[in-house]
């Protein structure tokens, strides 16, 4: 198992003041890929020294955003320490730490993000939101006393019982959800080609680090009301918490054929958990949008 540390293509996304408008037009996030795309010349000609290319390219094919992440992040000198180059197997398979990380890599960069204060997170090839206001926050461990099962339990010792990541406040919780958002597509739409362990977790990150949000949101209202009332305020804010749900769905669903590969059971009980009475009424409240719980789980109402 991985422990990470830390459109015309989107006509369906909506602007800020409708996705936080009671009365805006149902929409779905949704997303351009094609995971049957042809890619065997790719695999025949892969070598250690055209991974780049072999990258762009096999995302250019089979999920565009994925090829406009990496061109944005070309230039970045910490790519080689993500990709593993000793086979096109295993070059896939290191897809969903090397996207994980170069979201982050681009997410948090300073010329984007102020810790804390303001944050970034690429969405997508069509979308990238910048300045998200986020007024600092609590400390992230503070959700543990709402976590009663021991399904996310690896996570939860990382990002909240470490002394060091469980200080952290919303910028933490908001970086890692947006990672692994793009971590688990990565290696969904080469699933084929993955043969070892190293996505093993990629749906239940997603799963988990939903879960911390919709918790975060509810000891926001009950214990730090003041913060609740600013960050509820906040229209960027509130479209990406609702953007980011509906987006987990998506992909969930997308990866749920490969579950045992790209994830555990223990995602889709997560998952389960996410949609509680107390975790949908949270999300309703602060983004002001009713959400769908049926089979379209990436639309709202």
């Amino acid at each position: 198992m991985t422990v990470l540390l830390a459109l015309p293509p989107l006509a369906v996304t909506t602007p800020a003041s409708a996705a936080t408008t009671r009365t805006a037009a149902p929409y779905c996030y949704e997303e351009p890929s094609q995971p049957t795309a042809d890619v065997s010349d790719l695999k025949a000609r892969f070598t250690a020294s055209n991974w780049m290319q072999t990258l762009q390219t096999m995302y250019r094919r089979r999920w565009p955003s994925g090829e406009a992440l990496a061109v944005a992040q070309a230039r970045d000198q910490y790519w080689t320490q993500f990709v593993r180059t000793n086979s096109f197997e295993a070059f896939a398979e290191s897809m969903m730490v090397a996207i994980h990380e170069e979201t982050h890599m681009w997410d948090l960069d300073p010329a984007r993000t102020r810790w804390n204060v303001h944050t970034a997170a690429w969405i997508n090839a069509s979308r990238q939101d910048t300045t998200v206001p986020l007024h600092d926050g609590f400390p992230r461990k503070e959700i543990i006393p709402l976590i009663t099962d021991r399904l996310s339990d690896s996570m939860d010792g990382i990002y909240l019982r470490d002394r060091t990541q469980g200080e952290y406040h919303l910028q933490g919780v908001l970086a890692e959800l947006n990672a692994g958002l793009t971590g688990l597509p990565a290696v969904t739409v080469v699933q084929e080609y993955i043969r070892g362990i190293g996505a093993s977790n990629a749906r239940d990150i997603a799963a988990t680090n939903l879960r911390y949000l919709l918790l975060y949101l509810r000891v926001a209202k009950s214990r730090h009301p003041d913060y609740w009332t600013k960050i509820k305020n906040e229209p960027k804010l509130r479209e990406l918490v609702l953007t980011q749900f509906l987006r987990t769905a998506y992909w969930l669903e997308k990866s749920a054929p490969y579950t045992g590969k790209l994830g555990s059971p223990d995602a889709d009980r997560i998952t389960a958990t996410n949609y509680s009475a107390e975790n949908i009424a949270i999300l309703e409240e602060f983004t002001g949008r009713r959400v769908r719980t049926d089979a379209q789980k990436n639309c709202t109402l």
